[in-house]
């Protein structure tokens, strides 16, 4: 199981990098426009790049937040049900998140694809730049899916949350 876990470890670097990287740019280009705003003319494009880098932002993040359990998550009841239960809900979890990012993939390549014809109005970039974030957000839920289940039916995990708070005893 050595490999799940270095290609986990390497796949969890790169978006902690995309991430990281995306945060910075949009602070960078947040700063420049509040700063040149107090100086009567704020520059048009650093909206628009504002905008890209919060999608990159999520793109990179939605697979890490659901690989470490920081994602939106309902489970009180869940986490409270007795014997494997808790655990085969994590797994259906895993496969449903899987399965409809997998299904997804197709169709947001196809959105993707459509953004070659499109430029952006301040930056004049061309949108494939803007609408490949669906892709990688989907293709990163779908790996870091797949990675769980593969983890979870060699027992390597248990598909809980990394960061699992636990209820007080008593």
């Amino acid at each position: 199981m050595k490999s799940t876990e270095r290609i986990i470890q390497v796949l969890a670097t790169v978006a902690r990098i995309g991430a990281g990287v995306s945060f910075l740019v949009l602070i960078v280009a947040v700063l420049i426009q509040v700063t040149t705003r107090t100086m009567g003319n704020s520059p048009v494009w650093t909206e628009e790049l504002t905008r890209f880098a919060l999608l990159y932002l999520v793109a990179f993040g939605a697979g890490l937040s659901f690989r470490t359990g920081d994602m939106v998550n309902v489970d009180v009841v869940c986490e409270n049900l007795p014997g494997r239960a808790p655990r085969m809900l994590r797994l259906l979890s895993a496969v449903a998140t899987a399965g409809l990012a997998l299904y997804l993939l197709p169709a947001s390549w196809k959105y993707t694809s459509i953004g070659a014809m499109q430029t952006s109005p301040a930056l004049g970039m061309q949108m494939t730049w803007a609408h490949v974030t669906i892709t990688l957000l989907l293709a990163l839920l779908a790996v870091f899916g797949v990675l769980r289940i593969v983890g979870m039916l060699t027992g390597a995990e248990d598909g809980k949350p990394e960061k699992a708070i636990e209820a007080p005893e008593g």
